[in-house]
């Protein structure tokens, strides 16, 4: 199925050229039209795919989807409005960024895909740190897939600066343990947006980061 046409690309394109209130809301039935109602309708597709696999997940799109208003209180851009648009699909929602699940965001450059646990908690990251060292060869072969690696390529996330004592030996087997946060990327291009098989593709992402995200949530929970 086709969620967005080629204004979807179009408008984002039009909006960093005119990122202003002026332009955005004499575009306002355009925005809804190609951008929010769809987009909504592509979301509820996602949930009801991965909602086969995991019944645990009981969301709803509005519960996914980011605004497209910018947070502007301490940044340099006052440019009002996003120049993509996010959902991040999780238990939690995007109210919750701790909880592993998928995070798409669409632009007309690309669509971006993550996974893994964003924002930890320090009690949290702390599960996920002894759970690594209680299982570091399940661990190391979740890394080591094929596919994973294959569109992932690794875990990423900001790292300690100084290893506590109670973590060195397992640092020095297993270096991310330093990580603070366990999260991966991948990209597509963005002409997938507007073809029938979005959802299928983003799937084959979701099936893939799978393992690592139960691998995490077990953790965390």
């Amino acid at each position: 199925m086709q969620y967005f046409t080629e204004d979807f690309s179009a408008f984002f394109k039009e909006l960093a050229s005119n990122n202003n209130k002026d332009w955005f809301h004499a575009n306002k039935k355009r925005y809804q039209a190609s951008i929010k109602e769809p987009f909504e309708v592509f979301v509820g597709a996602m949930i009801q795919q991965i909602q086969i696999y995991d019944r645990d997940l009981e969301i709803g799109p509005k519960d996914c989807i980011l605004r497209i208003n910018r947070d502007i209180r301490f940044s340099t851009d006052k440019s009002p409005y996003n120049l993509h648009y996010t959902a991040f699909i999780s238990r939690g929602g995007r109210k919750d960024k701790s909880i592993p699940g998928i995070f798409l965001r669409l632009s007309p450059e690309m669509i971006g895909i993550m996974g893994g646990c964003f924002g930890p908690s320090k009690e949290q990251l702390h599960k996920i740190r002894t759970n690594i060292r209680n299982n570091p060869a399940a661990f190391q072969k979740l890394l080591e897939n094929r596919d994973f690696v294959e569109k992932f390529g690794e875990i990423k996330g900001d790292k300690m600066k100084r290893i506590p004592k109670e973590w060195q030996e397992t640092f020095e087997k297993e270096p991310l343990i330093a990580n603070k946060q366990f999260y991966f990327v991948a990209e597509e291009s963005p002409g997938l947006i507007t073809s029938n098989v979005l959802v299928d593709e983003l799937m084959h992402y979701w099936k893939i980061m799978r393992p690592i995200n139960e691998f995490l949530t077990k953790a965390i929970s």
